[in-house]
């Protein structure tokens, strides 16, 4: 048979009036049933003239953390009631945890506890969050705008690797998807075109349909969602990383502007890829359209040809291109922006690009609203 477990035992004294020693021995294992804390705290209450308690535990054979609870637990209380404590009776180990666990103070208020403030005081938090906010986002906006009037003005500070090296990610790597998505809704667009058109006998028209809403409205949005999607994100996350690391608190230490260096970079190369990109967007798109005339609809090439011709003109390519220039503007702005404002962990740099792409493409949608309402006030 086992040896039986060694005892637990828990006991105080009074050496004088004003002192009450704690002596503690045995094993303090988990496993075992040990002694409740209640009755040393009660104790430790009811002494007279609160002063000093010592604690004693050179009969402890073995402890685990239920022991530095329970002393935990004694300190705190001590501690409330203003005692001293006498801790030359610990064992050195039981010291230096206890040490530990206390060097940091507990976190209050992190549970989910207590009733919700009330809905005014929500509304007034949400409203001077979203003030906040909006000057953050105004004040990078105009910070910005500065740096590119010191790259027109020649002062501006930058890698030219660095704008090579972002035009050719913002431009050439992204041709392959580019040409996916805008022949896939050119596609769509003569499909759905096509099923109300043979309605009224009109089919040739989907030449018309595809190639006026790829040219003034889908191809600049598609191209500025498809690089709010991929290029925000990479700018987010680098930034955000570099965030994190504190390299951007290293460029202003020695005296470099991150917009200069960062953002400015960013910003001129999709200013000068998405207008490309969007008139390479317009044309894939159109041949998908034509894939569905020809093809489906069994149009002659040469007419259909002939028909989005005739459709378009230079001012509906350049109000397209116009859109993927300020288009591509509010990408980079986006991107950078919550990568700047990144917070210092690794789950922050994530949020950072989910929220950069989110806000691209509100800004998008936006500004192509605006776009909208202005180009129809003005008749073009």
């Amino acid at each position: 048979m086992p040896p039986p477990a060694e005892l637990t035992s828990l006991t105080w004294t009074r050496p004088n009036a004003d002192t009450l020693q704690v002596c503690l021995a045995g094993n303090w294992k988990s496993a075992g049933k040990l002694p409740s804390a209640e009755e040393v705290l009660q104790q430790v209450e009811a002494i007279p003239r609160a002063q000093r308690i010592a604690l004693d535990a050179a009969g402890v054979t073995e402890w685990d953390s239920r022991l530095l609870i329970l002393l935990g637990k004694i300190m705190d209380r001590s501690a409330a009631l203003k005692i001293e404590i006498d801790r030359a009776g610990l064992p050195g180990g039981v010291g230096r945890l206890l040490d530990l666990a206390r060097a940091v103070p507990e976190k209050k208020d992190t549970g989910k506890g207590g009733p919700p403030p009330p809905w005014l005081a929500r509304v007034g938090t949400a409203a001077t969050d979203w003030l906040a906010s909006s000057v953050q986002v105004l004040t990078f906006v105009g910070e910005a705008t500065l740096s590119f009037l010191r790259l027109l003005g020649g002062r501006a500070r930058f890698r030219r690797v660095d704008l090579m090296l972002t035009i050719e990610d913002c431009g050439v790597k992204a041709l392959a998807i580019v040409t996916l998505i805008s022949f896939l809704v050119g596609l769509i667009l003569a499909l759905v075109g096509a099923v109300q058109l043979q309605l009224f006998g009109a089919d040739i028209f989907v030449a018309n349909l595809v190639g006026l809403a790829m040219a003034r409205e889908m191809g600049a949005i598609m191209t500025g969602i498809i690089m709010a999607g991929r290029t925000g994100a990479a700018f987010a996350a680098q930034l955000g990383t570099m965030t994190v690391n504190e390299e951007i608190d290293a460029f202003r230490t020695l005296g470099f502007s991150p917009m200069d260096f960062l953002v400015l970079p960013r910003m001129v190369a999709l200013m000068l890829m998405m207008p490309l990109l969007c008139i390479y967007a317009d044309v894939v798109g159109i041949l998908g359209g034509a894939v569905v005339g020809v093809g489906m609809l069994n149009l002659p090439a040469r007419l259909y040809y002939e028909q989005t011709i005739s459709s378009l003109g230079v001012l509906d390519f350049g109000v397209g291109v116009a859109k993927a220039v300020v288009f591509g503007v509010l990408v980079a702005l986006a991107g950078c922006l919550r990568g700047m404002q990144c917070g210092r962990s690794s789950a922050a740099v994530g949020a950072a690009a989910t929220s950069a792409v989110v806000t691209a493409i509100v800004w998008i949608i936006v500004t192509d609203a605006m776009f909208t309402v202005i180009l129809n006030i003005l008749g073009i």
